[in-house]
């Protein structure tokens, strides 16, 4: 919902790639290549700490990774909500990032009270997006089918994965950085009603 521009997923893959050297005791390179070497497996880094390197603090990582000024970058988009509000559609939010990093977010954009719900990872008990478990109970909750709800990330693996689950899959590639991906795309949020029939 936030242009890149804003380096707001820049700025916590980076606190990312500096805990994990921090627990670690290497160098943020080193911590991510051996993250990336299981990110088929693990759907976020704190799913591979806690399976592979023993880590318990979820607590503290994530007060490191989603620091209370997190948001400080993003300006109010009157525009944004002028455009969810016009969809006219029931909206949720599924993120692998605590709710307090999604309220953060939707309060900073002054769209929070858009969303019927948000399903944060603590919810869905520590297990992210791709997961197929992850997705559907989501769907479960909002009482409905994947071939029936647009799902929208700006991740490919993650559209992969619930695409995987027959439901229907939108990229957002704002900067046209997935050439190859194979599915459908859109570079803006407006682009989406192409998709809403």
């Amino acid at each position: 919902m936030y242009s890149a521009r804003y380096r707001l997923e820049d700025n916590v893959y980076q606190r990312i790639a500096e805990f994990i050297a921090a627990y670690l005791g290497v160098s943020p390179e080193e911590g991510m290549r051996q993250r990336y070497e299981q990110i088929g497996q693990y759907g976020t880094a704190l799913e591979w700490l806690r399976a592979e390197k023993g880590f318990m603090d979820i607590e503290a990582y994530y007060a490191a990774i989603h620091p209370p000024n997190e948001a400080d970058s993003l300006p109010q988009d009157p525009k944004l909500r002028t455009f969810l509000e016009s969809l006219h559609l029931p909206l949720g939010i599924l993120t692998n990032s605590p709710r307090e990093h999604a309220d953060r977010i939707l309060d900073k954009l002054g769209v929070s009270d858009l969303f019927t719900h948000v399903f944060d990872i603590r919810w869905n008990q520590f297990r992210g997006k791709p997961a197929p478990e992850a997705f559907r109970r989501v769907l479960e909750v909002l009482g409905t089918r994947p071939e029936t709800t647009l799902f929208i990330d700006d991740m490919p693996r993650c559209v992969e994965g619930y695409c995987g689950i027959r439901g229907k899959g939108l990229l957002l590639d704002e900067g046209g950085i997935y050439p190859d991906y194979p599915g459908d795309r859109i570079r803006t949020l407006p682009e989406l009603r192409f998709f809403l029939s």
